[in-house]
């Protein structure tokens, strides 16, 4: 095809957008809407994922060390739980320290406290958080493999919960987004074979005239790119919009 002819056929399809206005915004609209409920169905996705992303980064495993472990042991213990693979952050807390946290936050039982005189009956212990929630059973059995290891504290329960619910979470949503897309592509289908329909009169003419289906159908294509490319415009704007919001 030589640039000329291109070039036609590209005006006629910005000349067809116009004379076949009243069409063309409602092709515009369904696209829109279709775009919108893939776009915001994605949104939902992303927002409760996110959601979940949080509860699981603040979930925490605290590991209690014997009593009696020397401050050598303590720092050992320390390296080895950086080194693990699941383990993003290790916080150290003496005994003293969450002792005297733990007055201040019963300070109406300071007489129990005082009975106790220099008595502290809490053990060091290293507060961790990881990276992947579902590997968290095997950091922590990886753990139980150090020495002066007391006990360990873990949300097992919430953990199975929170992977229950990203696994039914990742298949409703998926479904959902292909059935969108699905609706989607079967409007956008029907409106298409609505707008040559409508036509059906002046393609009859131009075949009549000896006009071939490339030369028929590139001011169609044109079209669709116009009102698909400003349908995904604002659908995206919109999207953007509605997630900034959020």
């Amino acid at each position: 095809m030589k640039l000329s002819g291109f070039r036609y056929l590209v005006e006629q399809g910005i000349d067809n957008v116009w004379k076949n206005r009243m069409m063309a915004f409602a092709s515009f609209c369904v696209l829109l809407v279709s775009l919108l409920l893939v776009g915001f169905s994605v949104l939902v996705y992303l927002n409760v994922n996110t959601v979940i992303g949080g509860i699981e980064s603040k979930n925490e495993v605290i590991v209690y060390l014997d009593d009696g472990t020397t401050d050598e042991e303590i720092e050992q213990i320390g390296n080895r739980l950086k080194g693990m693979s699941n383990v993003s952050e290790v916080i150290f807390y003496s005994k003293e320290a969450a002792y005297e946290s733990l007055k201040q936050s019963m300070a109406e039982y300071e007489v129990l406290f005082e009975s106790l005189g220099d008595d502290n009956p809490l053990v060091d212990a290293y507060r961790i958080k990881v990276k992947d929630i579902a590997g968290i059973r095997g950091t922590i059995n990886e753990i139980k493999l150090l020495d002066h290891i007391y006990s360990i504290r873990a949300p097992y329960d919430f953990v199975n919960v929170l992977i229950q619910l990203r696994s039914i979470l990742t298949w409703v949503m998926g479904a959902v987004i292909v059935a969108m897309v699905i609706v989607s592509m079967v409007i956008i289908s029907n409106t298409t074979r609505t707008s040559v329909f409508s036509r059906r009169e002046e393609i009859q003419i131009m075949k009549y005239v000896g006009a071939t289906d490339a030369f028929i159908r590139f001011p169609f294509f044109i079209e669709g790119m116009i009102t698909g490319f400003f349908a995904g415009a604002l659908a995206l704007v919109v999207t953007w919009l509605a997630y900034d919001g959020i």
